[in-house]
């Protein structure tokens, strides 16, 4: 599976997807306008081995919740990230059975060299 969960309003997921010019083989999901489901989910938690891994506590809602003074466990993270898109540190790139999250310049360029 070649597949990118991304933000179409986010200008640095829009940007990296540029930078990358991917094959048609790749599925985008903008998770905005087509939200992920609790199977994707499960799916990326599989491969990156937990549900925080996936949470983004950059979000402006992270801050606005004040999540960062609570103590979130993994059924939290779950249910952040399924109640709104912001919680998913994006872009997310499966690529076969490997999983990269997040927009760091050292995650790009492992995505880069996987696609090349």
């Amino acid at each position: 599976m070649k597949k990118v969960y991304y933000l179409k309003t986010c200008s640095t997921c829009i940007r990296i997807l540029k930078d990358l010019n991917l094959s048609s083989d790749y599925v985008l999901q903008d998770i905005k306008t087509e939200p992920i489901t609790v199977k994707q989910l499960e799916e990326m938690k599989t491969l990156s081995g937990s549900y925080e891994a996936l949470f983004s506590k950059r979000s402006k809602l992270y801050k606005e919740m004040d999540l960062k003074n609570q103590t979130l466990e993994e059924r939290d993270y779950k249910h952040y990230i399924l109640e709104h898109y912001t919680f998913l540190s994006r872009p997310v790139f499966i690529i076969d059975d490997a999983i990269f999250i997040g927009n760091s310049k050292k995650n790009i360029e492992l995505v880069k060299q996987v696609i090349l």
